[in-house]
């Protein structure tokens, strides 16, 4: 090869080797703009799915909260009802309170009568049990008397004790007390028979008697009777089966 060709084929790689460099240099700041432009876009797409993450979550959020006001609007419509119905039976207690009230004023008039009318009715019936039954009218009076017992409880004891007093028209009874026989006071056994009957026997059984109602007072009875008072006293303590007795009784009038 000539010196000339030589120096021909120098210059030419000299300039491709220049513009190569040259086009080197000016695609660099594009090769960088281009990474920094990639480097942009993923932190914004980074961005872009933690925002739609968190548009995500605030949505499950919604959802959620909606459920729960749905829940409540339910409860509270729920709750709405037992309130009506809680107030509707607030007012029918405080009318019953009034109307209790005015039967209450009634009703202790009514008791007083009550047992007022009882007492009557023990003073002129037949004298079997007198302190027993006295003791139970006067416990009705002193009950009246007494604040800490409830009206309720004062006409229930009422009506106990009027009760009381119709069984001792269904029942046999026999008790011990004391009595004045022949001008002395003695202890004797007494047969109570309904209402119809009340006979006494001394415990030596020399002696017996029958409260007359006519004369308000007892009356003596013929020894005849002795066996058939003894029986019957037998019978009312359980020591002998049910049996006919022959008894004297008060007319019916």
């Amino acid at each position: 090869m000539s010196l000339s060709q030589i120096f021909k084929t120098t210059v030419v790689a000299s300039c491709v080797a220049m513009a190569s460099f040259a086009q080197a240099n000016s695609l660099e700041p594009a090769i960088e703009a281009g990474q920094k432009i990639n480097q942009s876009a993923e932190k914004s797409q980074q961005k872009i799915d933690k925002i739609s993450d968190d548009i995500q979550a605030r949505l499950q959020q919604f959802k959620a909260i909606n459920k729960e006001i749905e829940g409540l609007l339910v409860y509270n419509r729920q709750l709405e009802k037992q309130v009506a119905n809680q107030e509707a039976e607030m007012a029918d207690i405080n009318e019953s309170i009034d109307k209790v009230s005015v039967v209450e004023r009634q009703v202790t008039p009514l008791m007083i009568r009550m047992i007022d009318g009882l007492e009557q009715f023990v003073r002129l019936d037949v004298p079997f049990l007198p302190e027993e039954r006295t003791g139970r009218i006067a416990d009705l009076k002193s009950m009246m008397d007494r604040a800490d017992i409830t009206p309720s409880e004062k006409f229930r004891r009422v009506l106990e004790a009027y009760q009381v007093e119709v069984d001792y028209g269904k029942t046999i009874e026999a008790y011990t007390s004391t009595l004045e026989v022949e001008g002395e006071v003695r202890d004797v056994d007494f047969l109570r028979v309904g209402r119809v009957a009340l006979i006494y026997q001394t415990r030596d059984g020399k002696f017996s008697g029958a409260w007359d109602k006519n004369q308000n007072d007892f009356v003596g009875l013929s020894p005849e009777y002795r066996t058939q008072i003894t029986k019957g006293l037998r019978i009312a303590r359980k020591q002998l089966a049910p049996d006919l007795l022959v008894l004297p009784v008060s007319a019916a009038e």
